[in-house]
């Protein structure tokens, strides 16, 4: 049964690497729209303009939308952490056991090279 609950944190710990590299790539992307945007500030129109404004207002919300992410993003991992050291003081024998497991299966990886 506990099994389950370490291998559920590393499925959990993947999506959370994962999500952390979307959200550096998205912060990136948005850094270069604004960039773009304030590129055409010097062309005159009222069609440049209006597109220009909504892109800034569309990009102002998804900055928020990106903050409360990496908000509820540092929540869980925040719960996971303390899942794992709770985990780590109930039971550290089975924490051993598997930790020495994982070591011996990735010596013998290595050892196959």
């Amino acid at each position: 049964m506990t099994t389950k609950k370490l291998d559920h944190s590393i499925d959990h710990g993947d999506k959370q690497v994962s999500a952390e590299s979307l959200i550096g790539e998205f912060k990136s992307f948005m850094a270069d729209a604004e960039a773009l945007i304030k590129a055409t500030e010097d062309h005159p129109g009222e069609a440049i303009g209006s597109i220009r404004n909504k892109a800034l207002a569309t990009l102002a919300g998804a900055k928020e939308s990106l903050s409360n992410v990496e908000g509820k993003l540092l929540d869980k991992a925040k719960v996971a952490a303390e899942g794992a050291d709770d985990f780590l003081h109930r039971n550290p024998w089975e924490a051993v056991g598997v930790a020495a497991g994982l070591g011996l299966l990735i010596g013998l990886f290595i050892r196959r090279r």
